[in-house]
């Protein structure tokens, strides 16, 4: 996404004639256009620096960096403050995507390109403003993702493991879950009222904790369906399940598109999904029939993979449920791509159905992936997930107008991965340093607080990880404390904004307010608006 001016653009000119007239002749080495290699024969707006800049010696000009700064300088100045009504709201998530896992990510994707990396630019990074998400839980310092997402998309801070409820009710509390007054809706909900059309797409199960805050009342992130509800020895009628209140609560039934994976949630235990693979239900339940007998007639359409997606007539679909695994969709890395489409493609087809409304959508989407791929310290494959999830905003912002619609993209919480070191320039992000460590052995530049694997020898010395296969994507990165699964952490995390009112999100705030400033841009809600003329009126109410 761009941002030229009249302004900008004279700047520019006279800067290259200053060049010109100072005897270089190649000012078009400074910056280029690579494609994305995840989207075949089409140009992407991941914006990099030439990695060949050492050939044309231009990084050892002045003049290479003041262009660029001058050019950013221009970009700045120019941007003006977009006050208009966000008929559109799309919040992306990166589960897990913290500032360290940004950076990396953009070095990875540079360096697939050819690149020595770190000057890449990944696709949310361009836009105008960006801010500071603090992240803690009502009672942990650390949170889950489930408490994250009580606050990102219903606006209130909440218990660590329980879904849209307050913090009066503690994990496995269902008879405080079920007080209407401890009840949340989220922004889902407010847009649903406001006649938005509304969708959820993630590449988790479609039940799993931040997919399920935006519809679901749940005292614990884990009631995914009755047989997981009985293993907390608890009764399925007085704590209701997420995937059954997906398709028969009053925000989940209206979703005209819902797509990602854990299609065992919704399906009876005597009952094979497409796969091959036994449902999960106890209830005898098929989740997914009553949901197509409820909406074909109405221009509903179910698929179960990639054709299946890809050929569905958006014109003529109005609701779209898409389930592609029987868990969470696998890894990109390792996903069959004949079968299960990507986060980009899911998101394409959301906004071609959502767009269809003259009032405007709110569509929800969650690269849930990294975080996983980070708890089991494969840092290859969480930076592989935020690349695509980079790629998923992309095509977002090119099938939409920055003009009525607003896009933020953020994450939930922080993980231990840190890069650490003093590499040369443009080495492998997934290799090992350059420096050595005070044992005389390479350490790699990507490292975990704790995790899986120390690589420590009985003795106490490191292993020399040039004998192991770092390339291998299931290749477990060193870790310092021994834990079974890697950990959150607690620093905040980015907030990138564009569009609409998008200058809201530009200082250090509480996760919770996250909503709120997007419900103000889109005149949903029952909250301060743009729409409100009277503000005191409406502040005191």
């Amino acid at each position: 996404m761009q941002f030229w001016t009249k302004n900008s653009l004279q700047v520019i000119v006279f800067i290259l004639l200053n060049y010109i007239v100072s005897g270089n002749t190649r000012p078009d080495d400074a910056f280029e256009i690579h494609s994305n290699p995840y989207r075949d024969n089409e140009a992407s707006s991941h914006r990099t620096k030439r990695s060949s800049a050492q050939d044309h010696n231009t990084e050892n000009e002045e003049f290479f960096w003041n262009f660029g700064a001058q050019l950013t300088l221009q970009d700045r100045l120019s941007i003006q403050m977009n006050r208009n009504i966000a008929k559109n709201i799309i919040l992306f998530i990166g589960d897990g995507m913290s500032l360290s896992t940004v950076a990396a990510a953009r070095t990875y994707l540079g360096q697939l390109q050819g690149n020595t990396g770190e000057e890449t630019t990944l696709s949310f990074e361009e836009f105008p403003n960006i801010g500071l998400s603090k992240t803690y839980s009502v009672d942990e310092q650390i949170a889950d993702s489930a408490a994250t997402a009580n606050a990102y998309l219903c606006g209130v801070k909440t218990n660590s493991a329980t879904i849209g409820v307050t913090g009066r009710v503690k994990k496995n509390d269902c008879f405080a879950a079920n007080n209407s007054k401890n009840r949340l809706t989220s922004i889902a909900r407010w847009a649903q009222r406001s006649g938005k059309s509304t969708g959820i797409v993630t590449t988790t199960r479609i039940t799993h904790a931040s997919p399920a805050a935006s519809y679901a009342n749940v005292a614990n992130r884990d009631y995914e369906c009755d047989a997981d509800v009985m293993k907390y020895n608890q009764d399925p009628v007085e704590c209701g399940d997420i995937a059954a209140q997906l398709i028969n609560g009053p925000t989940g039934r209206e979703f005209n598109v819902i797509l990602g994976g854990g299609r065992s949630k919704f399906l009876p235990i005597d009952e094979c999904d497409e796969d091959g693979k036994r449902g999960q239900r106890l209830d005898g339940l098929n989740l997914i029939d009553e949901w197509r007998m409820e909406k074909e007639s109405i221009g509903g359409v179910y698929v179960h993979n990639r054709s299946g997606l890809v050929s569905c007539d958006f014109n003529k679909t109005t609701f779209l449920l898409g389930l592609f695994a029987s868990d969470h969709l696998d890894y990109h890395l390792e996903a069959n791509h004949d079968k299960q489409p990507t986060l980009a493609e899911m998101t394409e087809a959301a906004i071609k159905i959502l767009s269809k409304n003259k009032n405007g959508f709110f569509l929800f989407v969650e690269g849930g992936r990294i975080d996983h791929a980070h708890h089991s310290t494969q840092s290859r494959k969480a930076l592989d997930e935020t690349v695509q999830l980079a790629e998923a905003v992309r095509v977002a912002t090119e099938l939409t107008d920055s003009s009525d619609t607003l896009i933020v993209t953020t994450s939930d919480h922080s993980h231990t991965m840190t890069m650490s070191g003093y590499s040369s320039r443009g080495n492998d992000i997934l290799g090992l340093s350059t420096s050595l460590g005070g044992d005389k052995l390479k350490y790699s530049t990507l490292s975990y607080a704790n995790g899986q694997r120390n690589y420590m020898t009985s003795s106490g010395t490191r292993l020399d990880l040039t004998k192991l296969d770092m390339e291998d994507p299931n290749f477990h990165f060193p870790s310092m404390v021994p834990l079974s699964s890697e950990t959150h952490a607690g620093e905040d995390v980015a907030i990138y904004a564009s569009g609409p009112w998008s200058h809201l999100f530009s200082c250090v705030m509480e996760q919770n307010v996250i909503p709120h400033m997007m419900a103000y841009a889109s005149c949903v809600g029952d909250k301060l608006t743009a729409c409100k003329k009277n503000y005191k009126e409406q502040r005191q109410k």
